[in-house]
């Protein structure tokens, strides 16, 4: 198992608060290394709790139009796996307790390769891995070694996630679950907030993680609905489709980019601090 974590360090002081994590995701790299950079420093004053950065991926097969346009300008750019930890070391030299979750698929970390990735996004800061395409099945490829380094390996589980299925799903899972409230690829719809927290329930009735709902989460009201039964929201469609509208024609970034996203962020953070979350957090 791996020992006390930033994660569980920042969701014990959000339980104290009495609201859930705002957890924002951007796309490492996007739309340039040091536009990302600026961003990601930004993010904690602006209101993330937690910050998930995706690893760029040339066919990235569960997001939606947003994050797979993002994947390619910052592959476009020269974004790099190294490049990548690299974002993260130099948050690191300002921000030693907002936690980063990497977030992608298998192949960029399988061709580093692996042993050599999981001791360098250690070395680098990294707290936790979302990988949306290593099955509980296969554990030993990728989580197993990865909770043996100390990194939170973070699960999705979905509306179809059965019974049967959820203890698989949580075996090994550290850090929190990712409820993917919409079945499907990601920022294409808006969540049903009563069939969320139902969902929700079901799950911490079989864990004592926290549950993090994400995909489809636009704006603060959403954020505060959702946060009202859960232990947090990932936002991440809408803050790429942010960068996106900042973007000049050149599809470079401008000076709008940066502070226009950190607003957003800012928005949302506010939903979630005017709702406090509901008693039955689980500790």
């Amino acid at each position: 198992m791996t020992s006390k974590t930033r994660i569980d360090d920042r969701f014990a002081a959000l339980k104290q608060e009495g609201r859930g994590a705002l957890v924002t995701f951007v796309t490492a790299g996007d739309p340039d290394y040091d536009t990302c950079a600026k961003l990601l420093a930004g993010l904690p004053a602006a209101g993330a709790d937690i910050i998930e950065l995706g690893m760029p991926f040339s066919d990235p097969m569960a997001d939606g139009p947003a994050i797979q346009a993002s994947s390619q300008r910052a592959l476009k750019a020269g974004q790099t796996m190294r490049k990548t930890l690299q974002l993260v070391r130099e948050f690191r030299k300002q921000d030693q307790s907002t936690p980063i979750v990497l977030m992608g698929y298998y192949n960029p970390i399988y061709v580093y390769p692996t042993p050599n990735f999981l001791d360098d996004a250690k070395a680098a800061g990294v707290d936790g891995l979302i990988i949306v395409d290593v099955p509980p099945e296969a554990d030993g490829e990728l989580c197993l070694p990865a909770m043996e380094k100390g990194l939170n390996f973070i699960r999705l589980a979905t509306p179809t996630t059965d019974s049967k299925r959820l203890p698989a799903v949580l075996a090994n899972s550290s850090g929190f679950v990712y409820y993917v409230s919409i079945t499907g690829i990601t920022g294409t719809a808006a969540p049903d907030i009563e069939e969320v927290h139902s969902q929700v329930d079901r799950i911490r009735r079989a864990t004592t993680l926290p549950v993090v709902v994400g995909f489809g989460v636009s704006t603060a009201e959403q954020a505060r609905a959702i946060a009202s039964g859960a232990d947090g929201v990932v936002v991440g469609s809408a803050l790429v489709r942010a960068i996106e509208r900042t973007l000049g024609p050149d599809g470079r970034a401008t000076d709008r980019t940066v502070p226009e996203v950190l607003e957003l962020v800012k928005t949302l953070a506010g939903g979630l601090r005017t709702s406090p979350v509901q008693a039955n957090m689980k500790g």
